[in-house]
């Protein structure tokens, strides 16, 4: 006891546990949530080996990783509220044994179609894992604890993300890519046995099925995810026949509009309570956390463009790059979260953003390929900053106003509007990196072709006007075709003032690409800036009913 009569022991769990540490459900929840955010971004760097090793074109390979993350966005919601019905252990462990077993699959794949077939299936563990690590940190640790343990689980999903293609540099150069998909099963089976033996059974809430508001959220998320994320693939015109890219966003927004209207009418029965969203933080944590989705996938396409393609890195040696912003995300993002205990959360949310903006534009600055790539190791550290402070702190105040009833449904929410972000902002980076080669390439030759002959210069700036901006996407448009009169020293030059062009057109165009980001961080601010500033714990969840015991 206190000085002044008050119990100073550390608050207990909102459920039973036997007499464990709510901290003791974390290593299972941790483990599986950073194989999901892993694998999320560790196969970006074995594409061209794949590429190789099973003889077929880029966009076919780029299925690898799509069907993955389409899996993973469409069901997101779905399965968040299936851990309200049928309680989140078993969901959580479903979805770890799925995972874990596509994981293995993936690796035995034989070929590009296969491979592609197990992805999709690792999807599906991840959309039935990811809701209930939110869900079951909610409903398991009191206020006061929520904060700092939401920050554990944040500096895992931070480092994961950036790490993924670090560890998949050094598993693809080392031991071959099938590595980055088994490295995933002594991982899993360790995590299954502290799911079977740690994580508590909570009380499930049996309720009608929402059948059709199933079929419309997944029907709805599909038509928009896929035309997001492959729109490009077909130049955001005709994929078959009479549909087409918009066509097929068009009436998945419009499938959704009529889902959010019947969730209305369904009330508490309903797959996604729309009474959430009367949640002044919950609303405004979903925006800013589609805002960061957004954002961090997005940059990360044209950044690693500029790193392998312009400044002439390796897989791994870019990767490095980030490592910064890996290491600082893993120390800070604990300490954010206990702070987001003590302070209302929304100003270290708020601190974030301002880091991402910061470090996104000073990036900007220092995009240049004539100087080393490894002075952005310092703006990338405050990256890692933005990244610990928002991440963790952002889930306290998405789920703080949730009760028992609603905790997966808030977290499926909360996790498909950041997926739904990632697929945007990554489709609008692509499209505006795109766009801007086609104006930043030529502008660059007009300035390279000053120091050539006056003889060539007509032809040079000929054949860079003449190519489109996708032409430029992989940073390695040729010169022009010389006729065997040009003297050597000529044709010397002119290839020193093509590579010279493409060279500072692209980094040109990456950089005007990354303000986009920074743009899209600043409505994540404004969103965190409009939050109530209350601290979380004023704010508990209520306690599970006795029945509720630990498995």
């Amino acid at each position: 006891m206190s000085r002044n009569g008050q119990s100073t022991a550390a608050p207990r769990a909102l459920v039973d546990l036997h007499g464990r540490s709510p901290w003791s459900i974390l290593p299972a929840l941790c483990l599986g949530f950073f194989m999901i955010m892993v694998d999320t971004t560790i196969v970006n760097i074995a594409v061209p080996t794949l590429v190789k090793s099973f003889g077929a074109d880029l966009t076919t390979v780029g299925w690898v990783n799509s069907a993955y993350l389409l899996t993973f966005a469409v069901l997101l919601l779905v399965t968040g509220r299936m851990g309200d019905t049928f309680g989140p252990k078993p969901v959580f462990i479903a979805g770890l044994v799925v995972f874990t077993l596509s994981s293995l699959a993936c690796g035995l794949s034989g070929s590009i179609g296969l491979l592609i077939a197990a992805r999709a299936v690792q999807g599906i563990g991840g959309a039935l894992m990811t809701p209930q690590t939110m869900s079951m940190i909610t409903r398991v640790f009191p206020p006061q604890q929520r904060g700092a343990a939401l920050g554990i689980w944040g500096s895992v999903a931070g480092v994961a993300t950036i790490t993924g293609p670090l560890l998949g540099g050094i598993l693809v150069e080392s031991v071959g890519w099938e590595w980055i998909f088994y490295v995933n099963v002594p991982v899993g089976l360790v995590a299954l046995w502290f799911a079977l033996t740690r994580l508590p059974s909570l009380e499930r809430h049996v309720r009608s099925v929402d059948l059709l508001g199933m079929v419309m959220s997944v029907g709805g998320m599909f038509l928009l995810v896929f035309g997001l994320q492959e729109g490009s693939t077909y130049s955001w015109g005709t994929i078959r026949g009479p549909v087409t890219v918009w066509g097929v966003i068009g009436v998945g927004v419009a499938v959704l509009l009529v889902f959010g209207w019947l969730q209305v009418r369904r009330g508490e029965e309903a797959l996604l309570p729309m009474r959430l969203f009367r949640n002044r933080n919950f609303l405004l944590a979903n925006v800013s956390g589609a805002a960061v989705g957004f954002a961090m996938i997005g940059i990360f396409f044209p950044f690693t463009l500029f790193l392998q393609e312009v400044a002439g890195l390796s897989p791994l040696h870019a990767a490095l790059v980030g490592l910064p912003s890996s290491l600082v995300s893993g120390v800070v993002a604990p300490i954010a979260g206990r702070l987001s205990d003590r302070i209302p959360p929304k100003w270290v949310v708020t601190f974030g953003f301002v880091m991402f903006i910061v470090s996104i534009t000073w990036v900007s600055q220092w995009i240049d390929p004539d100087r080393s790539p490894w002075r952005l190791l310092l703006p990338m550290a405050f990256f890692g900053l933005g990244t610990s402070c928002v991440f963790s702190p952002l889930a306290n105040l998405a789920t703080s106003g949730l009760d028992h009833r609603t905790a997966g449904a808030g977290a499926g929410a909360f996790n498909t509007n950041r997926q739904i972000g990632g697929v945007i902002g990554s489709a609008a980076i692509v499209a505006m990196l795109t766009s801007r080669l086609g104006h930043t390439v030529p502008a660059a030759a007009k300035d390279a072709a000053a120091s050539l002959p006056e003889a060539v210069r007509g032809q040079f700036l000929d054949r860079f006007s003449h190519l489109s901006g996708s032409a430029f996407s992989s940073g390695s448009a040729s010169a022009p075709q010389l006729p065997s009169s040009v003297p050597p020293a000529v044709a010397d030059q002119i290839k020193a003032a093509a590579l010279q062009a493409v060279h500072h057109g692209f980094a040109t165009a990456v950089a005007e690409t990354m303000l986009l980001a920074v743009a899209v961080f600043a409505l994540g601010l404004v969103s965190a800036l409009l939050m109530h500033g209350q601290r979380a714990q004023r704010r508990s969840v209520p306690d599970e009913a006795p029945a509720a015991a630990a498995a």
